[in-house]
């Protein structure tokens, strides 16, 4: 890499307090104008991944739903394998199933902490169950000891969604370490962005992580857990006889690009992370002391990276003042909106009304889940600045007021 190469022109053209002096830029550049010199931009973002998280593999793919699909033929999901996964989370963890021609099966959630638990996936497991998708949803992460003695009692696999939760930790250990496989995503919106897509699979487990990377690495045989070889000698590759392939997979490869790109987010990840948090924290210190404005429960063994700030919001049932009013109150005193939850999967178009196993896709399935989806509030933390942040927070809390 011509490292002089691009200071040079950055320190040119650039001014050096400008964000776009940022490592992201340089080593996008760097990427872009050497890349003929072969620079192992993929392999170096995985080996620095897997040392921050402390895990012993990473595989890089190009988004987290990759990763998933990824990580469920690692894990061995096939035609008619029951899989449990909760059911306030985004369509893709039930898509990664149905590509392997398996089985969502949705279980509720935690009203306070929104996270899937084990005795709601308990209820759910019968002989065809093959692995749970633990998710931890925006920022926290489920109970995953009492989850893993559940799926060791039951022989199963657990996959974790961790595409919100990057430096969340679960009883001082990161999230990401704990589940079989586990899966990032580095989609723009996320803690870590890699430019817009991205994601990457970690483990511990040797044999997951081969049998991962070969499948999103389009079946290389020479392909190991920490990424072997896919051009070798021109004198081997050259010979007629020689066969490259032992696995059917496809390209859910990285590219340089986002792979220098996230680099760059990664050197200053606790600072990006850390910025969310501070959100976050605003967020619950300023809005406390409504009980019709709920926030999602912290437990005491979990740090939230506050991919969003979630509240379960009370105020029809309070007030008659619905989700929909109180967001438009909150955008004229010139709040930035929120968002809502994302829709339950089963009802969703794409799977609404079909039947996947013993389960028809329809509402009434998961109360809960169906409940907190109509009323959580999701409010933004990915500010650059904290005090704008804070300049919206208060006009958040004097609308909360208002009500009082």
């Amino acid at each position: 890499m011509n490292k002089k190469l691009i200071n040079d022109y950055l320190s040119d053209t650039i001014p050096k307090d400008s964000k776009f002096s940022y490592p992201e830029v340089t080593n996008a550049l760097d990427a872009l104008l050497n890349h003929d010199a072969g620079y192992p931009w993929v392999n170096e973002f995985e080996k620095k991944f897997a040392l921050r998280m402390g895990v012993n593999f990473a595989i890089a793919c190009n988004s987290g739903t990759s990763g998933l699909h990824a990580a469920l033929y690692a894990v061995g999901i096939s035609e008619g394998d029951e899989v449990i996964i909760p059911a306030l989370t985004v369509i893709m963890d039930a898509y990664a199933v149905l590509h392997h021609r398996g089985v969502p099966v949705f279980a509720d959630v935690d009203e306070s902490t929104h996270l899937i638990t084990a005795d709601e996936i308990e209820k759910k497991i019968t002989s065809k169950t093959k692995a749970i998708i633990t998710v931890a949803w925006d920022g926290i992460s489920c109970d995953m000891d009492s989850i893993m003695a559940l799926a060791k009692k039951h022989n199963l696999m657990v996959v974790d969604d961790c595409a919100r939760s990057v430096l969340s930790t679960y009883k001082g250990e990161l999230v990401g370490t704990l589940a079989d496989i586990s899966v990032f995503s580095f989609e723009s919106k996320k803690h870590l962005s890699a430019g817009g897509e991205g994601g990457m699979i970690v483990s511990n487990n040797e044999g997951l992580a081969v049998k991962a990377r070969k499948f999103a690495g389009i079946g290389y045989k020479h392909m190991t857990a920490d990424a072997g070889r896919t051009h070798l000698a021109i004198d081997t590759v050259q010979d007629p006889s020689y066969k490259r392939f032992d696995t059917i997979g496809v390209n859910y490869r990285m590219n340089d690009i986002t792979a220098a790109i996230g680099m760059g987010q990664l050197d200053r990840i606790d600072e990006i992370v850390g910025r969310r948090q501070k959100v976050g924290k605003l967020f619950l210190e300023m809005t406390s002391g409504f009980e019709w404005f709920i926030p999602q429960a912290i437990p005491d063994n979990c740090t939230h990276s506050y991919y969003t700030f979630s509240v379960d919001y009370r105020g029809l049932e309070y007030f008659g003042v619905s989700w929909k009013e109180f967001y438009n109150r909150y955008k004229a005193l010139g709040g930035d909106g929120f968002y809502g939850i994302v829709a339950i999967p089963y009802t969703e178009p794409a799977i609404a009304g079909k039947t996947f196993g013993q389960t028809t896709c329809s509402p009434g399935l998961c109360p809960i889940s169906e409940g907190l989806q109509e009323r959580v509030m999701c409010f933004k933390t990915n500010y650059r600045d904290v005090d704008d942040a804070r300049k919206k927070i208060n006009i958040l809390v004097e609308l909360l007021r208002s009500f009082s």
